[in-house]
């Protein structure tokens, strides 16, 4: 008795031991963190904080009559406003740290001009692509920043979307909450001092990408190890999905392929879309565009 008695209490401290593993694991899960967009954020305080020092408006402010904006911030503070609206460095300091500029790319051959530093293949291309139509219709002014490739990003989001359009549940409320987001940052690209071809370029090339590399296999071919040897398994991808990645990546590659070609001729894209330039900015009578 004095045995069954211990091997039942040894049995029970095994189950309940087994329970509180499984619960911690449990906690341990829910108390997951996201680190991926921190870093990013981190990153480019980092980089912006790098490029202001660099600057140092009160000692190389001497083209413009007007003061450096927040000069009690020292050498960080803001380049005057006539310079630069948006509040950040000069656009000299900006094309000594590789911003984006025709002549340098075309005349001088600085092709590497066209990639910033980037994480994530869509994040690449998408930058990569909002630079290449960035360069094709701006040829007087440099452009600098990473919102083509966040621009990428919401198109990679709405081609996940549509990709994979049976597994949401509330799809309509994520498509307009999505297409709402993308038509009010267009729209301020119509500002001047903002480049909205690189956000143009960059949601294309997203949205391409997102079709080539997002899409999510169906649930019966996940779950196929489980199913019984005489199910028919289903096929990876559903017809459409391999329909759209096809063709995203022959679209994708062909313009990559057609925007250098041009770029590196030096073709003037607002010849042949004599438009365009009101995708970029929209003169008012408060505001000009040159």
């Amino acid at each position: 008795m004095a045995r069954e008695d211990l091997e039942s209490r040894a049995a029970k401290n095994r189950g309940e031991t087994s329970y509180s593993s499984a619960y911690v694991i449990e906690e341990t899960d829910a108390y997951w963190t996201s680190w991926l967009i921190p870093v990013f954020v981190v990153a480019n305080v980092a980089v912006f904080l790098v490029s202001m020092y660099i600057n140092n408006c009160p000692k190389h402010n001497y083209r413009f009559h007007d003061k450096c904006v927040a000069r009690f911030l020292g050498r960080f503070s803001f380049q005057p406003l006539g310079e630069n609206p948006l509040l950040g460095p000069s656009s000299s300091t900006l094309e000594k740290l590789g911003a984006l500029e025709w002549n340098r790319v075309v005349h001088e051959h600085q092709q590497w001009r066209l990639i910033t530093f980037r994480v994530g293949i869509i994040y690449l291309l998408s930058g990569f692509g909002g630079s290449v139509l960035s360069s094709l219709f701006i040829r007087n002014s440099i452009s600098v920043g990473a919102s083509g490739a966040l621009f990428g990003l919401l198109g990679a989001m709405f081609s996940e979307l549509i990709t994979n359009w049976t597994i949401y549940t509330n799809k309509a409320a994520a498509l307009l909450t999505l297409l709402v987001i993308v038509i009010i940052n267009l729209a301020i690209g119509i500002l001047p001092h903002v480049d909205n071809f690189a956000h143009i370029g960059g949601f294309l090339t997203g949205c391409l990408a997102g079709f080539i590399l997002l899409p999510r296999p169906q649930f019966g071919w996940i779950e196929r190890r489980n199913l019984p040897a005489d199910v028919r398994l289903k096929s990876k991808y559903k017809a459409y999905q391999y329909v759209l990645w096809l063709i995203s990546l022959i679209l994708l590659i062909a313009g990559f392929t057609v925007g250098l070609v041009m770029l590196l001729r030096g073709v003037n894209a607002n010849e042949h879309c004599h438009w365009c330039h009101y995708l970029s900015c929209v003169p008012t009578d408060r505001w000009r565009c040159d």
